[in-house]
């Protein structure tokens, strides 16, 4: 058998004779592979659609180094980011026993509200001096992967990041996620820039460093590295998906430094598949894909219509000051969300709390980034969904008793994120991840993910990332 040259790469084989020339072009191996000699079928390795060229995002030994430092760098801010959350929530609501909501429900009503209005009176000039002294600088880590060159302002993203954390520790209703991701992303510009990477790579260096970021926080280095691929390139080939799940790891093992080994949503029982949790995954799919796309509309026209300018001085501590006294009724809107998550998933709840918290959710974490607030949503996504769930399977089982609650919200759970970030296999294992539970559910929560995101795409196709995209210029 002859050798393979990198002419025979270049080339039409024989074997490939069904397919365009234009597309076997594009599926020539960039960097040749080591052995040069074909197996005896003589077919190539790149009819594997994944195994094929680098492009100019090319893996050489500078782009592994920074892949390193990317994770590294990632995994500490992680932790940063994370000690300024939690050294917030202790300060506005204790350190006493229990979860953050507990101590916010133990909170006089006077103190929940009193919280949000220093969190609003402090955050509203801390970000307008921010966007006035950095004006042109770029934070935006999905817009400089999607139609950038990678390149972040490490100031403006670190300060950012921490207003963020503060005010989220205080009580304020958007995710957690969006500093440890923008982090996440600045490591990989600097580290691209010290090891003088091109554009492709940058940009490249800087999904898995987002990836990582998130991976970090919610202790999920497989659902980091899923993120970057499906959700940041677009992509699961190779070249995307092995510094994907370098940088998440490496990520995850340095978060472990501060924050804690084990799931997110801990002590979830085991539950078991029944028929019932089927059917209904199949009507709640398509239903929580509708919702999905008018919640992610929602957040595209705030994020366009947000206060910007002097008004925005006063802009989070009026919304802040209208979630507290919300917050009075229903302490669960607190912070980004994850304890209502957890408590649905337990099971714990009423028919009306959870169509409550449903309604609510979505509106108070619009009326926060409306006022100008910067942070994530995924962890708001993500519970909305819960409690959804939780709402549907409370009503299911009046008609088809059997079925725990806690498993209808992690379906609703899993297919609301799925939907909102228009990635359902990142959506599906970041809920296993973040559980350690679900397996059992994996087909239900499958159908239900599956037509949730098929429906949104069907219908429009953003996600709550890319809604929140500024302006075109």
């Amino acid at each position: 058998m002859e050798h393979e040259t990198a002419s025979d790469r270049r080339r039409p084989d024989a074997a490939d004779s069904a397919t365009p020339p234009s597309a076997r072009l594009l599926r020539a191996r960039v960097p040749t592979p080591l052995i040069k000699r074909r197996l005896p079928s003589g077919r190539g390795a790149t009819e594997q659609p994944n195994n094929t060229s680098e492009g100019d995002a090319s893996l050489d030994a500078r782009f592994w180094i920074a892949v390193l430092v990317t994770g590294i760098a990632a995994g500490l801010f992680g932790d940063l980011m994370m000690f300024v959350l939690f050294g917030f929530e202790h300060l506005a609501f204790g350190s006493g026993a229990g979860d953050y909501q507990s101590r916010v429900e133990r909170a006089s009503a006077l103190h929940r509200v009193a919280s949000l209005v220093i969190a609003g009176a402090f955050a509203g000039p801390a970000w307008y001096l921010l966007r006035k002294h950095t004006a042109g600088e770029s934070s935006e880590v999905d817009e400089v992967v999607w139609a950038g060159d990678g390149r972040l302002s490490p100031r403006r993203s670190l300060l950012t990041g921490v207003i963020s954390e503060i005010v989220i520790g205080m009580g304020a209703s958007i995710g957690r996620e969006a500093a440890p991701k923008l982090m996440g992303g600045v490591s990989g510009s600097i580290s691209a820039g010290w090891f003088k990477l091109n554009d492709s790579q940058r940009r490249l260096l800087v999904a898995c460093g987002a990836g990582a970021g998130l991976a970090t926080v919610y202790n999920v280095p497989l659902g980091g590295a899923l993120f970057t691929a499906e959700l940041m390139m677009g992509s699961v080939a190779l070249p995307v998906v092995l510094p994907a799940v370098a940088c998440s790891l490496v990520a995850t093992a340095v978060g472990w430094l501060y924050l804690p080994q084990h799931a997110t949503y801990a002590d979830i029982p085991p539950y078991h598949y029944r028929t019932s949790l089927l059917l209904c995954a199949l009507v709640l799919g398509p239903l929580i894909g509708l919702l999905a796309t008018a919640y992610i509309r929602l957040i595209g026209w705030i994020s366009h219509h947000h206060l910007k300018g002097r008004i925005a001085i006063a802009g989070p501590l009026g919304a802040f000051a209208v979630l507290g006294a919300i917050g009075i009724a229903y302490p669960a809107l607190f912070g980004n969300g994850k304890d209502m998550a957890h408590r649905a998933f337990l099971g714990q709840g009423s028919l009306l709390l959870f169509l409550a918290l449903f309604a609510l959710k979505p509106l108070v974490t619009a009326l926060c980034l409306g006022s100008g607030a910067s942070g994530g949503l995924f962890t708001p996504s993500m519970s909305t969904g819960a409690v959804f769930g939780g709402f549907a399977g409370t009503a299911w089982s009046m008609l088809w008793p059997g079925s725990p609650v806690g498993a209808f919200a992690l379906i609703g759970a899993a297919a609301m994120l799925g939907a909102a970030i228009q990635a359902p296999l990142a959506g599906l294992v970041l809920v296993v991840e973040l559980t350690h539970s679900g397996f059992s559910l994996l087909v239900p929560i499958m159908a239900a993910t599956f037509l949730a995101t098929a429906v949104s795409r069907r219908l429009d196709g953003y996600s709550i990332y890319s809604a929140r995209l500024p302006a075109s210029r």
